[in-house]
């Protein structure tokens, strides 16, 4: 497995330069609108331009460029007319390849309608971190900014490197990871047929690995010899050897919840609340906690949590009165800088916020403004640097009075920050902004803070009333969602929230070295994911590849008004491989008894709680929230919310909105939670389980009746869980296929015979569920997984018929005849594999291959798929 690509460093890559590139050709264009106009960039030449011939939307335009070298092409940048013009082209895609005849995706975007020329980076590495060169460009414009209008591009350059020795490398690279992938799977193609003496030929004659030698050792152990005491032992080695560390980090977690009563000194602990801020110091494991909203006021009081002692300790109780210190606030946000120990905190919404506007007068004196006059709105953003070590241990600096005077964004809640400790930058999601007007919710864009140079930088304007209302901003602005960050790749995952009336469930990866993102889920719900949600909470394991979500407010209907805290809404973990491919959701399952035969205990459902995580321990912290109406229901609390999330109270006098918040319960409980997942033993289980299934399967064609019935209640029940009812409907039906086979006596002689359902039931003490076709012994009901293709590997060597009695006959492809590989290690007294029996084991091994991961097994997927691909053979 290991090829030169996959383990030799990529040699530096150079400094990227101009390409210099001729049209090879493009659809066709209209008048004089020729496309080597693209080659010039004369901006205030209304003739310089490309413009296709089609005005439907429909119609397929491109342009094909071909550089002067093969190059690795770095990025693509587009001129534009010195004015507005409706033919700007708007999206569009470009791809890339060796040659025209063979193209990849290299980007899919949209040009703004202005007169600044716009730069973006083309994808020049694949899934496998391989990067390729590339000799063609197609550009294939797909709208217009204007309606019913030709599409225009102006002027295309294209950056990349062309250094002969580097790109030679790359291209030499490149080449052998294609070798690789497709003899790795010409070799999977051969086993599966039963053509070992090529396989071993190719092995012999090449420099690659199929697989871990543990499982070349099980294949043979398994399929080749039967040897099931072997086999079974081989998969010991391969837990030991690592092999099924992936799948296990893989299987469906189940959460083991433990609540926290650490106090203080004097008995106390943090009181009630929902909306408030904690951020988490994993080198000295200290959790800190400011303000929130207890259903009556704003709070300002500051906690932290000693996670070894299990103490809680007051650091303020009102940090209101300290210098430079916070007002009351809920719906902030706080992170923590491991680097030199310091808290930031950023947004609010304070008491005051939701103040009429003749009240302002009085919030600024609140805030410690004396009222001149001179302003109008008592909406600053203040942002604030608190010390935990060094020697202004203790103290708050106010970084700035309002960030929004500085580049930054403006006085906002429910948004999201993180922090990329490394480089000494934070980065602010989203957000409603606060400025009274509740009627007219604005939200907030995407900034970066850098700490070492006190400066704000806007990553993702929102579109101003002047540009078309048709060019959206790649992640649309919302509020109450979740953003984390992987440190490993230097990526931000945003997902769900709230815009306007609409409950989100969409998911976005922003690469913040390329400043691109990419859409993994416009709405992961249909995918098995959560539903749309609204203040959930996340968290993130960079070296696990997980995130986390916990709880929130959904909606029976997406924009239906009426929300719903669920009281069997569940936690989620979210998998990945690579950041910018789409990952898989998977429930985290509740623990339901403990060990000691008692129910476990488990927190309430709620939102505007907050949780960290702890990645060294892999243990999350939860502190209180909001638990819903204490008069409903507990099967389904359900709440009106209306414009917040971490908090519901009133905006600008909604005279009826106290008694109703009087009613709801919010939470000081403070938990911590691990996921449990299999232990490298019942993977072992599970595996054997099918092994076991396969030997009984031959025992009952090949030995008496009585031998396989013992070894079916002794050894196949052994591996089975009693208590899963997809294993226990398995086992039931393995006796129904007992008595479906003719039966060998012990005289050698095989006869016919079927068992009343009465011994059936004394056997095993249930009957064999009603099957839907006959028990034949090609029925393969061999642990098959269930998404897996009954027939993938059937249909490549045979085709079937069905006769009028209702029996399948096969008409071979190839004769999947016993291999001379496979004669050199059979007994003399032992008969060869029929064609049958050797693809019910080909069939036991590859479905042990689930448990493997992707860097010990065969590749995925069949070479009968390049039939049916797209520009496929």
């Amino acid at each position: 497995m290991a090829a030169t690509w996959a383990t030799s460093s990529p040699p530096t890559m150079p400094p990227a330069q101009a390409m210099t590139y001729t049209v090879a050709g493009c659809s066709e264009h209209s008048g004089n609108y020729v496309p080597e106009n693209i080659l010039v960039d004369t901006p205030q030449d209304p003739t310089s331009r490309w413009s296709g011939a089609q005005q439907l939307p429909t119609a397929k335009q491109w342009i094909l460029l071909k550089l002067e070298a093969l190059s690795v092409v770095k990025s693509i940048t587009f001129g534009k007319f010195h004015r507005k013009h409706p033919c700007n082209m708007r999206e569009f895609r470009v791809y890339v390849g060796l040659n025209p005849h063979h193209m990849v995706q290299a980007l899919h975007t949209q040009l703004k309608d202005d007169t600044v020329s716009e730069t973006f980076p083309l994808k020049h590495v694949n899934g496998e971190g391989i990067c390729f060169p590339t000799r063609y460009i197609k550009i294939v414009p797909v709208s217009a900014h204007g309606m019913s209008f030709h599409i225009s591009i102006w002027y295309v350059s294209v950056s990349g490197i062309a250094d002969p020795l580097y790109v030679d490398n790359i291209r030499s690279r490149y080449e052998e990871y294609r070798e690789t992938i497709v003899l790795r799977h010409v070799l999977k193609h051969l086993r599966q047929r039963r053509l070992l003496t090529p396989y071993q030929n190719i092995l012999a004659r090449s420099n690659i690995q199929v697989e871990h030698p543990v499982v070349t050792a099980l294949y043979s152990s398994l399929v080749l010899q039967g040897a099931w005491t072997d086999s079974e032992a081989l998969l010991s080695e391969a837990s030991s050897a690592g092999l099924l560390d992936a799948y296990i980090q893989f299987c469906q977690p189940h959460s083991q919840w433990k609540r926290l009563h650490g106090v203080d000194a004097d008995g106390d602990a943090p009181s009630k609340r929902g909306g408030h801020a904690m951020a988490l110091d994993p080198e000295n494991g200290l959790i800190y906690l400011l303000g929130g909203w207890d259903g009556q006021k704003s709070l300002d009081d500051f906690w932290v949590y000693d996670v070894s002692a299990e103490r809680w300790r007051v650091i303020s109780h009102s940090t209101s009165i300290e210098k430079n210190g916070p007002i009351a606030r809920s719906c902030h946000k706080m992170v923590y800088d491991t680097k030199s120990g310091c808290i930031y905190l950023l947004g609010r919404l304070g008491d005051g916020d939701i103040l009429k506007p003749e009240d302002h007068q009085e919030l600024l004196r609140r805030a410690g403004e004396i009222p001149d006059g001179s302003r109008s709105t008592p909406y600053c953003s203040e942002f604030y640097r608190y010390h935990t070590r060094g020697l202004d241990v203790g103290k708050w600096d106010l970084l700035s009075f309002d960030t929004a005077s500085s580049g930054g964004p403006p006085l906002i809640f429910d948004h999201q920050m993180v922090m990329d400790c490394e480089a000494q930058i934070l980065y602010v999601s989203g957000g409603r902004v606060v400025d009274g007007d509740w009627d007219s919710p604005k939200y907030s864009g995407m900034y970066s803070y850098n700490v070492r140079t006190s400066k704000w930088k806007i990553l993702q304007p929102q579109p101003a009333l002047s540009m078309s209302s048709s060019v959206q901003p790649p992640i649309s602005p919302r509020f109450g969602h979740s953003m984390v960050l992987d440190p490993m790749s230097h990526t931000l995952f945003i997902f769900a929230g709230q815009r306007d009336d609409k409950y989100l469930s969409d998911m976005y990866a922003y690469d913040i070295a390329s400043n691109t993102v990419t859409e993994l889920f416009s709405n992961f719900s249909t995918s098995g994911g959560p539903d749309a949600c609204f203040t959930q909470r996340a968290i993130i394991d960079g070296r696990l590849k997980e995130i986390y979500v916990f709880c929130g407010l959904t909606r029976v209907q997406p924009t239906c008004a009426l929300t719903s805290l669920r009281a069997d809404t569940p936690n989620w973990v979210y998998q990945y491989v690579h950041p910018s491919k789409p990952g898989k959701w998977t429930k985290i399952l509740p623990e339901v008894m403990q060990e000691g035969g008692e129910p476990a205990e488990v927190p309430l459902p709620r939102y505007a709680h907050q949780v960290v995580y702890d990645e060294g321990m892999k243990r999350v912290f939860m502190h209180g929230g909001n638990a819903g109406e204490v008069n409903e229901p507990v099967e389904d609390v359900e709440t009106e919310v209306e414009g917040g999330g971490d908090d519901e109270r009133p905006r600008g006098g909604d005279d009826d909105r106290p008694s109703r918040i009087s009613k709801e319960m919010r939470l000081d409980d403070f938990w911590t939670m691990k996921l449990l997942r299999a232990a490298p033993e019942e993977i072992i289980r599970r595996a054997k389980y099918q092994i076991r299934q396969q030997q009984f399967r031959e025992m009952c064609e090949e030995q008496p009746a009585v031998k396989a019935l013992r070894f079916l209640q002794t050894q196949v029940s052994a591996v089975v869980d009693h208590t899963n009812p997809e294993e226990t409907s398995v086992f039931r039906a393995l006796l129904g296929h007992l008595f479906s086979t003719p039966i060998t006596t012990d005289d050698g002689s095989a006869e016919s015979t079927s068992t009343p359902k009465e011994t059936t039931t004394s056997l095993l003490e249930e009957p064999p569920k009603k099957r839907s076709r006959p028990n034949t012994p090609d029925e393969a009901w061999t642990s098959r997984l269930d998404d897996e293709d009954e027939d993938e590997m059937l249909d490549a060597s045979t085709s079937t018929a069905v006769t009028s009695s209702g029996q399948k006959r096969r008409h071979a492809v190839l004769l999947m005849e016993e291999d001379p590989v496979e004669t050199a290690l059979r007994d003399a007294s032992t008969k060869p594999l029929s064609p049958e029996r050797f693809r019910q084991r080909t069939e036991v091994f590859e479905s042990l291959l689930q448990f493997v991961g992707e860097d010990g097994k065969q590749p995925m997927g069949s070479l009968l798929d390049m039939v049916d691909a797209e520009d496929g053979i």
